[in-house]
């Protein structure tokens, strides 16, 4: 994991629609949410692609001081074109762009939380990157296997560069 390098990506501002749910990481609903999303996934008809993004807004100074039982926001979405056919029980999201650390995790899903840790933990403070206030998330894509070892997903952290606080 220590040779676990990222790409830089500008990302272009997206249109996501899903479903929402608060959780902490002592309190994890994400399978919860997950579980209510993918049966209706096919519902929304305006998508671009398959990739099913997870994501995460988390409050400012989040990670300043990690405490388990503080909430956050996860959803579970597609990118679509416009928000004029959204699924009843569906919210919109628009995620704006900017810079992102792209990184390739591969693993069970139970399994990342030791790779989050080396990013947040090891990565990020020796990197000419500071993270930004902006959501986390992952693509989920045609190779993502949730708990299968061979399972792939990417990881975009937001990031700004340090000299431009």
């Amino acid at each position: 994991m220590d040779n676990m390098e990222p790409r830089i990506e500008i990302l272009n501002e997206k249109k996501l629609v899903g479903k929402r749910m608060l959780m902490s990481f002592s309190d994890n609903r994400t399978y919860e949410l997950w579980r209510s999303f993918m049966p209706r996934r096919n519902e929304i008809k305006n998508n671009i692609g398959t990739e099913l993004y997870s994501m995460q807004i988390y409050a400012p100074l989040f990670f300043d001081h990690v405490d388990p039982k503080r909430e956050f926001e996860k959803m579970a979405a597609m990118e679509v074109a416009d928000f004029f056919a959204v699924p009843e029980g569906m919210e919109t999201f628009t995620l704006t762009g900017g810079l992102y650390a792209v990184f390739l995790y591969k693993g069970a899903a139970s399994a990342a939380a030791d790779t989050f840790q080396y990013i947040l933990g090891t990565w990020l403070p020796a990197s000419e990157y500071m993270l930004d206030n902006r959501p986390h998330f992952e693509i989920l894509g045609e190779k993502y296997k949730r708990e299968d070892p061979d399972s792939e997903e990417e990881l975009w952290i937001p990031v700004k560069l340090k000299n431009r606080q």
